[in-house]
């Protein structure tokens, strides 16, 4: 393969290559600015520059390991969210982008019911790579965060994640809400895993093949954790307090019934995502 000498030629063959592959061709730029250490513009600088030989096989291995399913992420070992770049392997979930508008409606929410800058504690259940944890940390400092996972592996790359991003966050290790017992919370969000087993048939072999089932696949048509979590929080929150849920699009009257029954006098919403999906 290594007749590709150039930022060009190895960027020809490779979205060539994977589109032949049925992947998306954005993937060898992205590919190919990791293993240069370089943004897109430096990579358009440079388009005509030769590439070493130990580059153009690095370069044809992750785009090999990318057209065999293993997404870019988990490649390069970094994704993007809210403007910051997390650490991610096949610990945890890659987040996504609607995750993003969890972040921004509960900080909304949050500014509404408590003010600007006011010591909260938030509790995130289900961290993984603590995107949500160390977001809410960095855009509301005045937030005592603490975040809980079952996981140990995601934990310490949650961990990572918040060293590097320079955020104070207290990780526990748990299932949902038994790391944060015994204390009272103004604000509790989680993403938890929400998807039904019968609904595998239809995802794709990226997502199957690589992103951790555990923090995918829920019993009860993936409803079980809902239903915990409306169980438990009663118990553990103050007055007044946010819940913000990120939930299937099929599930927004089923999870809100769960809440309404542990928290009869609450205001409950139902936000569709950017996609038009309930959140």
């Amino acid at each position: 393969m290594m007749k590709h000498k150039t930022i060009f030629e190895a960027l020809h063959w490779a979205s060539s290559f994977l589109v032949e592959n049925g992947r998306d061709e954005n993937a060898a730029r992205i590919l190919l600015q990791h293993i240069l250490q370089t943004n897109y513009s430096g990579l358009m600088m440079r388009i005509q520059d030769a590439l070493s030989e130990e580059q153009i096989k690095l370069f044809e291995q992750y785009v090999i390991e990318h057209a065999n399913g293993c997404p870019v992420q988990y490649i390069t070992g970094v994704e993007e969210f809210y403007g910051r770049t997390f650490h991610v392997d096949e610990s945890v979930l890659i987040p996504r982008p609607e995750t993003e508008e969890l972040i921004l409606g509960a900080l909304e929410r949050i500014r509404r019911l408590f003010g600007s800058n006011s010591e909260v504690k938030l509790a995130d259940i289900g961290t993984g790579s603590g995107a949500i944890a160390i977001t809410m940390k960095l855009e509301y400092p005045s937030a005592s965060v603490t975040a809980t996972d079952i996981s140990e592996e995601a934990l310490a790359t949650a961990n990572k994640n918040a060293t590097g991003l320079n955020a104070q966050v207290d990780f526990r290790l748990g299932d949902l809400t038994e790391p944060i017992q015994n204390e009272k919370w103004d604000v509790v969000l989680s993403n938890p895993p929400y998807i039904a087993f019968d609904e595998a048939r239809e995802m794709s072999e990226v997502v199957l093949e690589h992103e951790p089932h555990t923090a995918l696949f829920a019993e009860e048509n993936g409803l079980i954790l809902y239903r915990k979590l409306a169980q438990s929080l009663p118990n553990l929150l103050n007055k007044p307090a946010l819940i913000g849920l990120e939930i299937g699009y099929t599930q927004g009257e089923e999870v809100a019934n769960f809440f309404k029954n542990s928290f009869p006098q609450a205001k409950i919403e139902i936000v569709k995502d950017i996609n038009k999906k309930i959140e």
